[in-house]
Protein backbone atom coordinates (compact mmCIF):
# COMPACT_ATOMS: atom_id res chain seq x y z
CA UNK A 1 0.00 0.00 0.00
CA UNK A 2 1.31 3.44 -0.89
CA UNK A 3 0.59 6.81 0.69
CA UNK A 4 -0.84 7.93 -2.64
CA UNK A 5 -3.41 5.12 -2.62
CA UNK A 6 -4.45 5.89 0.93
CA UNK A 7 -4.72 9.58 0.07
CA UNK A 8 -6.98 8.78 -2.88
CA UNK A 9 -9.31 6.83 -0.58
CA UNK A 10 -9.32 9.69 1.93
CA UNK A 11 -10.02 12.27 -0.79
CA UNK A 12 -13.08 10.35 -1.99
CA UNK A 13 -14.60 9.85 1.44
CA UNK A 14 -13.62 13.13 3.10
CA UNK A 15 -16.37 15.11 1.37
CA UNK A 16 -19.13 12.44 1.56
CA UNK A 17 -21.61 12.62 4.41
CA UNK A 18 -21.96 9.03 5.68
CA UNK A 19 -25.35 7.44 6.15
CA UNK A 20 -26.04 4.39 8.30
CA UNK A 21 -27.31 1.82 5.81
CA UNK A 22 -29.05 -1.43 6.74
CA UNK A 23 -29.63 -4.29 6.44
CA UNK A 24 -26.13 -5.05 5.29
CA UNK A 25 -27.04 -7.39 2.47
CA UNK A 26 -28.97 -4.59 0.75
CA UNK A 27 -26.33 -1.88 1.21
CA UNK A 28 -24.88 -2.18 -2.30
CA UNK A 29 -21.26 -2.72 -3.33
CA UNK A 30 -19.69 0.26 -1.58
CA UNK A 31 -15.98 0.91 -2.13
CA UNK A 32 -14.06 -2.11 -3.47
CA UNK A 33 -10.92 -0.76 -1.80
CA UNK A 34 -12.17 -2.22 1.48
CA UNK A 35 -11.11 -5.52 -0.12
CA UNK A 36 -8.17 -4.56 -2.32
CA UNK A 37 -6.48 -2.28 0.21
CA UNK A 38 -6.65 -5.02 2.83
CA UNK A 39 -4.99 -7.57 0.55
CA UNK A 40 -2.37 -5.10 -0.67
CA UNK A 41 -1.50 -4.32 2.96
CA UNK A 42 -0.97 -8.06 3.51
CA UNK A 43 1.51 -8.18 0.63
CA UNK A 44 -0.71 -9.23 -2.27
CA UNK A 45 0.35 -7.77 -5.61
CA UNK A 46 -1.54 -6.86 -8.75
CA UNK A 47 -0.68 -9.15 -11.67
CA UNK A 48 -3.24 -7.83 -14.18
CA UNK A 49 -2.80 -5.04 -16.74
CA UNK A 50 -2.83 -1.72 -14.80
CA UNK A 51 -4.82 -0.13 -17.65
CA UNK A 52 -7.50 -2.85 -17.62
CA UNK A 53 -10.78 -2.63 -15.72
CA UNK A 54 -10.07 -6.16 -14.48
CA UNK A 55 -8.04 -6.49 -11.27
CA UNK A 56 -6.17 -9.67 -10.35
CA UNK A 57 -4.34 -9.80 -7.02
CA UNK A 58 -2.06 -12.67 -6.02
CA UNK A 59 -0.83 -13.66 -2.58
CA UNK A 60 2.89 -13.58 -1.68
CA UNK A 61 3.07 -17.40 -1.75
CA UNK A 62 1.35 -17.46 -5.19
CA UNK A 63 -1.28 -19.89 -3.93
CA UNK A 64 -4.28 -17.54 -3.69
CA UNK A 65 -5.67 -15.13 -6.26
CA UNK A 66 -8.60 -12.73 -6.30
CA UNK A 67 -10.12 -11.56 -9.57
CA UNK A 68 -12.46 -8.59 -9.87
CA UNK A 69 -13.99 -8.32 -13.32
CA UNK A 70 -16.68 -5.62 -13.74
CA UNK A 71 -17.04 -6.65 -17.38
CA UNK A 72 -17.82 -10.30 -16.57
CA UNK A 73 -20.38 -11.96 -18.81
CA UNK A 74 -21.65 -13.94 -15.80
CA UNK A 75 -23.21 -12.83 -12.53
CA UNK A 76 -19.90 -13.40 -10.71
CA UNK A 77 -17.75 -10.27 -10.59
CA UNK A 78 -15.43 -11.49 -7.81
CA UNK A 79 -13.63 -14.86 -7.94
CA UNK A 80 -11.34 -16.17 -5.23
CA UNK A 81 -9.16 -19.23 -5.91
CA UNK A 82 -6.67 -21.32 -4.00
CA UNK A 83 -4.36 -23.70 -5.84
CA UNK A 84 -3.86 -27.19 -4.36
CA UNK A 85 -0.69 -27.96 -2.44
CA UNK A 86 0.89 -31.25 -1.47
CA UNK A 87 -1.23 -31.31 1.71
CA UNK A 88 -4.31 -29.18 0.98
CA UNK A 89 -6.90 -29.22 -1.82
CA UNK A 90 -7.61 -26.26 -4.02
CA UNK A 91 -10.86 -24.37 -3.59
CA UNK A 92 -12.99 -21.72 -5.27
CA UNK A 93 -15.49 -19.05 -4.22
CA UNK A 94 -17.38 -16.43 -6.20
CA UNK A 95 -19.47 -13.37 -5.45
CA UNK A 96 -22.01 -11.31 -7.37
CA UNK A 97 -21.77 -7.72 -8.53
CA UNK A 98 -23.64 -6.11 -5.62
CA UNK A 99 -21.97 -7.97 -2.74
CA UNK A 100 -21.06 -5.31 -0.16
CA UNK A 101 -17.29 -4.86 -0.14
CA UNK A 102 -17.19 -4.81 3.67
CA UNK A 103 -18.79 -8.29 3.82
CA UNK A 104 -16.33 -9.71 1.30
CA UNK A 105 -13.54 -8.03 3.26
CA UNK A 106 -14.59 -10.03 6.31
CA UNK A 107 -13.50 -13.12 4.39
CA UNK A 108 -10.31 -11.70 2.88
CA UNK A 109 -9.22 -10.30 6.26
CA UNK A 110 -9.60 -13.81 7.70
CA UNK A 111 -7.68 -15.28 4.77
CA UNK A 112 -4.55 -13.24 5.49
CA UNK A 113 -4.74 -13.71 9.28
CA UNK A 114 -3.60 -16.80 11.20
CA UNK A 115 -6.20 -19.57 10.88
CA UNK A 116 -8.02 -20.49 14.11
CA UNK A 117 -7.24 -23.82 15.71
CA UNK A 118 -10.90 -24.87 15.75
CA UNK A 119 -13.09 -23.05 13.21
CA UNK A 120 -16.70 -22.50 14.26
CA UNK A 121 -19.80 -23.49 12.32
CA UNK A 122 -21.33 -20.38 10.69
CA UNK A 123 -24.98 -21.16 11.48
CA UNK A 124 -24.86 -20.18 15.20
CA UNK A 125 -23.85 -16.65 14.18
CA UNK A 126 -26.98 -16.41 12.06
CA UNK A 127 -29.19 -17.83 14.81
CA UNK A 128 -27.76 -15.31 17.30
CA UNK A 129 -28.59 -12.52 14.84
CA UNK A 130 -32.24 -13.57 14.75
CA UNK A 131 -32.23 -15.39 11.43
CA UNK A 132 -34.71 -18.22 10.96
CA UNK A 133 -33.09 -21.66 10.53
CA UNK A 134 -35.09 -24.60 9.19
CA UNK A 135 -34.60 -28.30 9.76
CA UNK A 136 -32.30 -28.65 6.76
CA UNK A 137 -29.87 -26.05 8.06
CA UNK A 138 -30.92 -23.24 5.72
CA UNK A 139 -31.11 -19.75 7.26
CA UNK A 140 -33.30 -16.83 6.19
CA UNK A 141 -32.85 -13.24 7.30
CA UNK A 142 -35.54 -11.39 9.21
CA UNK A 143 -36.99 -9.45 7.44
CA UNK A 144 -36.59 -11.91 4.53
CA UNK A 145 -34.43 -11.31 1.49
CA UNK A 146 -31.21 -13.19 2.21
CA UNK A 147 -30.89 -16.97 2.34
CA UNK A 148 -27.86 -18.99 3.45
CA UNK A 149 -27.86 -22.69 2.59
CA UNK A 150 -25.43 -25.56 2.93
CA UNK A 151 -25.30 -28.20 0.19
CA UNK A 152 -23.65 -31.60 0.27
CA UNK A 153 -21.01 -32.11 -2.42
CA UNK A 154 -19.35 -35.35 -3.42
CA UNK A 155 -15.57 -35.49 -3.41
CA UNK A 156 -13.73 -34.91 -6.65
CA UNK A 157 -13.04 -38.62 -7.07
CA UNK A 158 -9.28 -38.53 -6.64
CA UNK A 159 -9.46 -40.58 -3.44
CA UNK A 160 -13.01 -41.99 -3.58
CA UNK A 161 -12.61 -44.51 -0.75
CA UNK A 162 -11.35 -41.91 1.73
CA UNK A 163 -12.90 -38.61 0.78
CA UNK A 164 -16.17 -37.77 2.61
CA UNK A 165 -18.93 -35.58 1.29
CA UNK A 166 -18.12 -31.89 1.53
CA UNK A 167 -20.25 -28.93 2.54
CA UNK A 168 -20.63 -26.24 -0.11
CA UNK A 169 -22.34 -22.98 0.85
CA UNK A 170 -24.66 -20.80 -1.20
CA UNK A 171 -25.86 -17.32 -0.21
CA UNK A 172 -28.53 -15.57 -2.25
CA UNK A 173 -30.04 -12.12 -1.81
CA UNK A 174 -33.29 -11.34 -3.60
CA UNK A 175 -35.48 -8.30 -3.89
CA UNK A 176 -38.43 -8.83 -1.55
CA UNK A 177 -41.24 -6.41 -2.48
CA UNK A 178 -43.81 -8.09 -0.25
CA UNK A 179 -44.26 -10.71 2.50
CA UNK A 180 -45.19 -13.47 0.04
CA UNK A 181 -43.21 -12.42 -3.03
CA UNK A 182 -39.57 -12.78 -4.02
CA UNK A 183 -38.16 -10.67 -6.80
CA UNK A 184 -35.01 -11.02 -8.92
CA UNK A 185 -31.65 -11.93 -7.46
CA UNK A 186 -29.54 -9.00 -6.25
CA UNK A 187 -26.31 -10.84 -5.51
CA UNK A 188 -25.02 -14.25 -4.57
CA UNK A 189 -22.02 -15.94 -2.99
CA UNK A 190 -20.93 -19.53 -3.52
CA UNK A 191 -18.18 -21.50 -1.74
CA UNK A 192 -17.16 -24.92 -3.01
CA UNK A 193 -16.86 -27.83 -0.62
CA UNK A 194 -13.11 -27.41 -0.09
CA UNK A 195 -13.30 -23.79 1.07
CA UNK A 196 -11.87 -23.60 4.61
CA UNK A 197 -14.74 -23.41 7.07
CA UNK A 198 -13.30 -20.49 9.01
CA UNK A 199 -13.41 -18.37 5.85
CA UNK A 200 -17.07 -19.21 5.22
CA UNK A 201 -17.79 -18.42 8.87
CA UNK A 202 -15.98 -15.08 8.62
CA UNK A 203 -18.06 -14.10 5.58
CA UNK A 204 -21.38 -15.18 7.10
CA UNK A 205 -20.62 -13.60 10.49
CA UNK A 206 -19.87 -10.27 8.81
CA UNK A 207 -23.05 -10.64 6.75
CA UNK A 208 -25.16 -11.23 9.87
CA UNK A 209 -23.69 -8.32 11.84
CA UNK A 210 -26.48 -5.90 12.73
CA UNK A 211 -24.20 -2.86 12.62
CA UNK A 212 -25.02 -0.63 9.62
CA UNK A 213 -22.62 -0.03 6.77
CA UNK A 214 -21.65 3.49 5.72
CA UNK A 215 -22.85 4.74 2.35
CA UNK A 216 -23.23 8.08 0.62
CA UNK A 217 -26.76 9.24 0.02
CA UNK A 218 -26.43 8.67 -3.75
CA UNK A 219 -24.53 5.38 -3.56
CA UNK A 220 -26.02 2.39 -5.32
CA UNK A 221 -28.13 0.33 -2.93
CA UNK A 222 -30.88 -2.29 -3.25
CA UNK A 223 -34.62 -1.86 -2.84
CA UNK A 224 -35.76 -1.98 0.79
CA UNK A 225 -32.60 -0.53 2.31
CA UNK A 226 -32.96 1.94 5.19
CA UNK A 227 -30.66 4.96 5.46
CA UNK A 228 -30.33 7.58 8.16
CA UNK A 229 -27.62 10.11 9.00
CA UNK A 230 -24.64 8.46 10.66
CA UNK A 231 -23.11 9.67 13.93
CA UNK A 232 -19.73 9.16 12.26
CA UNK A 233 -17.96 12.01 10.52
CA UNK A 234 -16.22 11.54 7.16
CA UNK A 235 -12.91 11.82 8.97
CA UNK A 236 -13.87 8.97 11.31
CA UNK A 237 -14.82 6.77 8.34
CA UNK A 238 -11.36 7.29 6.85
CA UNK A 239 -9.69 6.76 10.22
CA UNK A 240 -11.53 3.45 10.70
CA UNK A 241 -10.21 2.31 7.31
CA UNK A 242 -6.59 3.12 8.13
CA UNK A 243 -6.88 1.56 11.60
CA UNK A 244 -8.22 -1.65 10.06
CA UNK A 245 -5.31 -1.75 7.60
CA UNK A 246 -2.85 -1.41 10.45
CA UNK A 247 -4.48 -4.41 12.15
CA UNK A 248 -4.32 -6.44 8.92
CA UNK A 249 -0.62 -5.66 8.62
CA UNK A 250 -0.02 -7.06 12.11
CA UNK A 251 -2.14 -10.16 11.48
CA UNK A 252 -0.42 -10.87 8.16
CA UNK A 253 2.97 -10.77 9.86
CA UNK A 254 1.77 -13.28 12.44
CA UNK A 255 0.41 -15.54 9.71
CA UNK A 256 3.71 -15.50 7.83
CA UNK A 257 5.50 -16.66 10.98
CA UNK A 258 3.37 -19.78 11.26
CA UNK A 259 5.22 -22.87 9.98
CA UNK A 260 3.72 -24.38 6.87
CA UNK A 261 4.66 -27.67 5.25
CA UNK A 262 4.00 -26.44 1.72
CA UNK A 263 3.09 -22.92 0.70
CA UNK A 264 3.41 -22.92 -3.07
CA UNK A 265 0.98 -24.79 -5.31
CA UNK A 266 2.06 -28.35 -6.01
CA UNK A 267 0.89 -28.12 -9.60
CA UNK A 268 -1.07 -25.79 -11.75
CA UNK A 269 -4.66 -26.99 -11.77
CA UNK A 270 -6.06 -26.74 -15.30
CA UNK A 271 -9.52 -27.91 -14.28
CA UNK A 272 -10.68 -24.84 -12.48
CA UNK A 273 -14.16 -24.64 -11.09
CA UNK A 274 -16.59 -23.22 -13.62
CA UNK A 275 -18.19 -19.93 -12.70
CA UNK A 276 -21.82 -20.44 -11.72
CA UNK A 277 -24.35 -18.21 -13.34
Amino acid sequence: MSERQLAAFADKHAWRIPFDTSPRHLAGPGDARHVTHGLATAGWTRTSDPLSAEIVLRSPDHRHSLQFDPQSATSAWWRLRAEPTGTEPGWYAEFGELVPAEILAGLTDALVAPAPAAPADPLPALEAAGWLIDGRGAAVSDPPGCRVERHSEKGDGTVPWREPDRAAWHIEVKDHPGPFAAGPRIWHAWFDGNTPEHLVTAFITTLADSAPLQRGIYDRTAHGVVQKPSPLTPEQVVEAHTTRLAGIRRQARLARRQPEAVTRPATENPARSNARR
